[in-house]
């Protein structure tokens, strides 16, 4: 029977699944950190204003979508009012056009908060997404707003009869068009950040493991050649090698039995 080489009041400094000393602590900044409030605060600031000022863009998408978006032709004979080109496809035109741009401006407002915040964040991404969202109902107001008047009746008798007017500039595909710019928004992001974002530094081995170049505790392990002490008290021992390993092991345990463990101070 093999004896412990660690005396059982003193814990093995090498064993990994020991408890920490009495008193220790993590040290600031580690991992295992958590944010104080005052920085969920800035956090939460940070995501608003990153939701307001996108939102604010969102009237010059309007304004884009009022000037690029082709118009739907009417005209009236007084009586009724009817397409001039039952076959144009100017409505989906503006549909289209409405879409491209937000997915325009979902590009450009994730680079410049990624250029302003590269650290990123939670708060960023959601402000991101909600003023996307806000901007592109914006624009839509806006555009609608702006363009011709929704009265087809009053615009028609205005024009007169056999005058080619232009239809209220309209969006069709409102889900998919409002919901455009935060989903380009949210994946330029992620993509930005998983290339050019800041990375967590890996942990050191040697902080678990110990230093590449320590020097090996006497008795933690079995070297080629070198005679294994079987235990304390025992006369025989055995040797894990080529050389001389019953002589060797016959003396360490010969050695152990007359000096026992721990040593004896004199």
């Amino acid at each position: 029977m093999t004896a412990p080489l660690t005396p059982p009041h003193e814990p093995d400094p090498h064993d990994p699944w020991a408890a920490p000393p009495s008193g220790s602590r993590l040290a600031p900044g580690g991992p295992a950190s958590s944010p104080t409030a005052a920085e969920r605060r800035a956090e939460l600031a940070q995501g608003a204003a990153t939701a307001v000022l996108v939102a604010a863009t969102g009237f010059l998408l309007g304004l884009l979508w009022l000037w690029l978006a082709p118009r739907v032709p009417l005209v009236s004979d007084d009586t009724a009012v009817f397409l001039k080109n039952s076959e144009g496809e100017e409505a989906i035109g503006a549909d289209g056009t409405f879409v491209l741009l937000a997915l325009a401006f979902g590009l450009f407002s994730a680079v410049a908060v990624f250029l302003l915040r590269r650290r990123g964040g939670i708060s960023l991404v959601v402000g991101l997404a909600v003023g996307g969202l806000l901007g592109s109902l914006l624009a839509w107001r806006a555009g609608t707003w702006l363009g011709p008047t929704s009265d087809v009746v009053a615009h028609a008798k205005q024009a007169g009869k056999g005058v080619t007017f232009d239809a209220p500039l309209e969006l069709h595909a409102v889900g998919a068009a409002v919901l455009a710019w935060p989903i380009a928004a949210m994946l330029a992001h992620l993509v930005l950040t998983w290339v050019w974002g800041p990375r967590d530094p890996e942990p050191d081995p040697g902080e678990f493991w110990g230093a590449a170049g320590a020097e090996p505790v006497p008795g933690a392990g079995f070297g080629a050649g070198a005679g294994a002490v079987s235990g304390p008290g025992h006369g025989s021992g055995f040797s894990h090698g080529s050389g001389s390993g019953d002589a060797s092991g016959s003396g360490a345990g010969e050695k152990g039995g007359a000096e026992g463990w721990p040593p004896r101070r004199s």
